[in-house]
């Protein structure tokens, strides 16, 4: 099982797109500072999540959210309100 997620900066207006097969753990290394592409922009939020049986159909996912298109659908999702997920448990 493979997830799309999306997460947000919570002081900076950055958007970061990835794929992975652990999530826990890419989340807790994006909040922890240990990826260099997103270690200026913590702490975080998970605006989106979706999840996909393989990496192939995961990776177009990926592709079209890091799109203009994909950009502007998650940017709503964030103005609308919608979208925060607790990672907590």
């Amino acid at each position: 099982m493979f997830t799309v997620y999306a997460i947000k900066s919570k002081e900076k207006n950055y958007i970061y797109v990835g794929l992975t097969s652990n999530l826990k753990k890419r989340i807790a290394r994006h909040q922890n500072g240990y990826e260099t592409t997103t270690k200026f922009y913590r702490p975080f939020d998970i605006i989106y999540l979706d999840f996909f049986p393989s990496r192939v159909e995961a990776r177009e996912e990926e592709k079209y959210l890091k799109s203009g298109c994909g950009k502007e659908f998650l940017k709503q999702i964030i103005s609308s309100g919608g979208g925060t997920v607790d990672t907590q448990g």
